[in-house]
């Protein structure tokens, strides 16, 4: 497989590109980013570019990619909701749709987040644009589309988070983390479990397009055949 990663310098594709290049059925990780990785391997590829849109005279490498994973995102907090649709929706579609012409036999995975709304008329404005973006996407006729929706994520392996309050958050939570996972396993997932689930998804599909938490778990946890699609 070939993996093409947006995304790859935050906590959750940091998760998606070490289990990528550690995966022996991957060939290639491609990754788009507007900063190069501090990071060397035989299979990895970078693309530095300004415009994470700018992506025409890449078509010939990317015109063969299995799958996407799309993990941009960014927290709500102090951003307006211009801004955050914007962020979130807006480079979200468009990246998809210039994939989507250079190569619709990929699979495009996209982490959004748990509490985001499908029927698009929750009273907080984050859950409403996450099920507007996640709607949009199901709706693109790549080979086939999955959304992620993941609650707690330790990160694993050095995977830090941009977030400056996302950092402070997990380190105060790191010593409850054992715990959590013990009372409530569904909820809490790594960012090692998260890269093995997006493989997953690329080489046997799901059952369901939409994955909670729970279900994120249960397709690394459970036998590969079980979620063979028809």
């Amino acid at each position: 497989m070939k993996i093409l990663v947006f995304g790859a310098s935050g906590m959750v594709g940091q998760g998606a590109v070490r289990e990528s290049l550690r995966a022996p059925d991957v060939s290639e990780v491609i990754v788009v980013v507007r900063q190069a990785l501090a990071l060397t391997h035989p299979k990895l590829r970078q693309i530095v570019v300004d415009d994470l849109l700018d992506l025409s005279r890449h078509r010939a490498l990317l015109k063969d990619v299995s799958g996407c994973f799309f993990c941009i995102g960014a927290t709500s907090a102090g951003m307006s909701a211009e801004a955050y649709k914007k962020l979130t929706h807006g480079l979200t579609l468009a990246v998809a749709g210039k994939l989507l012409d250079m190569n619709p036999r990929m699979v495009f995975v996209y982490v959004s987040g748990a509490g985001a709304d499908s029927t698009e008329r929750n009273g907080r404005m984050w859950a409403r644009v996450r099920g507007q973006t996640e709607n949009a996407i199901l709706r693109l006729p790549f080979a086939n589309s999955f959304i992620l929706r993941p609650a707690l994520i330790q990160p694993l392996h050095g995977a830090r988070s941009k977030t400056r309050s996302y950092r402070i958050l997990y380190t105060l939570l790191a010593p409850l983390l054992p715990l959590l996972r013990w009372i409530a396993p569904g909820w809490v997932l790594s960012t090692q479990l998260l890269g093995e689930a997006m493989l997953g998804l690329l080489r046997s599909g799901a059952p369901v397009r939409v994955l909670e938490s729970s279900d994120i778990r249960a397709l690394v946890e459970r036998p590969a055949h079980t979620y063979q699609l028809t």
